[in-house]
């Protein structure tokens, strides 16, 4: 986690935010061969970008989302998915929550429910507590 790490200076934002477009062009590839939790995969490594610049956090939440938006088979998903993910996949989720996007809002709710029935409660907590970390 990035806990340990110095923020990025807001100089350094264009570097991330080019880090970032590089990831999201990966990710169409991956949705195109139809390799949805891959590109969930690829959208969470190296997240969050360890800067406080909320342009970058932005433009990773839009490549995070279209990840999670392209998600049919929930229970497929986290058969895919380390556990490694979990807990900044629930930041995204509660991100994904607080848009009040209802398409949003449902995905969410329903990797919710299948997240914390697999890592337990303790995930919900985790990711609420580090403040740190955000995304």
């Amino acid at each position: 986690m990035a806990g340990a790490e110095k923020f990025v200076e807001a100089d350094n934002a264009e570097a991330i935010i080019t880090r970032i477009e590089h990831k999201s062009r990966k990710i169409e590839s991956l949705l195109k061969q139809n390799k949805p939790v891959e590109a969930l995969k690829t959208a969470l490594e190296g997240s969050p970008p360890v800067t406080r610049d909320e342009r970058c956090k932005s433009a990773n939440w839009i490549v995070v989302h279209r990840a999670l938006m392209a998600i049919k088979d929930v229970e497929g998903m986290f058969s895919a998915l380390d556990p490694e993910y979990y807990d900044i996949l629930m930041k995204y989720l509660y991100r994904g929550l607080s848009t009040g996007d209802r398409p949003t809002c449902d995905q969410c709710l329903r990797i919710h429910e299948k997240l914390t029935q697999r890592a337990g409660l303790g995930c919900i907590l985790r990711s609420l507590a580090d403040t740190v970390n955000t995304v």
